[in-house]
């Protein structure tokens, strides 16, 4: 167990490449900001993994079904995962966080406060959704100074990568399918495109203490250009139409510049008041109180 004199201190030690452990005596307000990150990404992967569940019966044929299950599943267990190591900081138990989060009273990412109206939607979330995520997540894990959220990510980021091959591979067929199927994922891509934008965050402030601690490797503009400058141009290629009237190719630099965005959706749906914020907390809270006799009935018999 090491534990340090001041906050300088501690900096000093994670600006040298110091990882913390669980068990080390860290400083309150890092322990409170790697909670609350950890935390928001763990309700993050629940709400994906139900978003994902509602498809299972939906999607087109057996194999896209199994997909579909297995990206459930994957999600799910992410979002356990990251329930132990954030419940190891001692702040809340796993339990108090997913009842927290079924009451309405904690954030998760944005994308998942919208609804999916078609299967292109589900491939629209695979395609730009995942790949943003991956992107965001892969950032994180390239500096982070907290080691059981960094061990974690690597196995998270692992399987995150199938999920965006598996969009990959589905916006290719439609590419190449008919003018039905084409049309289709545009309207998806019309309404995923700033909520895929958004899942970055608006400009890192500066300052931000997850940059300092190393929690954070990148500022938020800066991935999301990365993203920007990625998908734009394949999109593109297959034919599609970004829905950015202000998007314009600088031939000089070769750099795609995209509009001004609007903040609000984000802001209303980090205030659990997106477009499908009621319904997707609704489901997830009667499931929650639904299945309490399954859970204590196994405290039962554990007991």
């Amino acid at each position: 167990m090491r534990s340090w004199d001041s906050v300088e201190a501690f900096e000093t030690f994670l600006d040298g490449g110091g990882i913390v452990e669980v068990d080390d005596r860290m400083p309150d307000v890092f322990r409170d900001a790697v909670f609350a990150f950890i935390e928001m990404h763990a309700n993050s992967e629940l709400m994906g993994g139900l978003t994902e569940r509602d498809w299972i019966p939906r999607s087109p044929g057996v194999k896209n079904k199994m997909a579909i299950l297995a990206k459930t599943q994957d999600e799910v267990g992410h979002a356990h995962l990251l329930y132990m190591v954030a419940a190891d900081l001692g702040i809340k138990t796993r339990t108090e966080m997913m009842e927290d989060l079924f009451a309405g009273k904690s954030k998760f990412h944005n994308v998942f406060h919208y609804q999916a109206v078609t299967w292109a939607d589900q491939v629209a979330i695979a395609y730009l959704v995942d790949s943003a995520a991956l992107m965001s997540q892969q950032a994180v894990f390239k500096n982070c100074s907290y080691g059981p959220y960094k061990r974690m990510l690597k196995r998270i980021i692992a399987e995150e990568g199938f999920h965006m091959r598996f969009g990959e591979e589905r916006l290719l067929k439609i590419a190449e399918g008919t003018e039905i199927q084409r049309d289709m994922f545009q309207g998806a891509l019309d309404r995923w495109w700033l909520p895929a934008l958004q899942l970055f965050g608006p400009d890192t402030r500066d300052g931000d203490v997850l940059l300092r601690w190393h929690i954070k490797s990148e500022r938020n503009e800066v991935l999301r250009d990365r993203w920007v400058q990625k998908y734009v141009p394949l999109l593109t290629s297959y034919g599609f139409v970004i829905p950015d009237d202000h998007l314009r190719h600088d031939e000089a630099t070769g750099r795609w510049e995209i509009g001004e965005i609007d903040w609000a959706p984000l802001k209303a749906a980090l205030a659990n008041a997106g477009p499908d914020s009621a319904r997707r907390i609704g489901n997830a809270s009667k499931n929650w109180h639904d299945t309490a006799w399954v859970r204590a009935a196994l405290d039962e018999a554990a007991a």
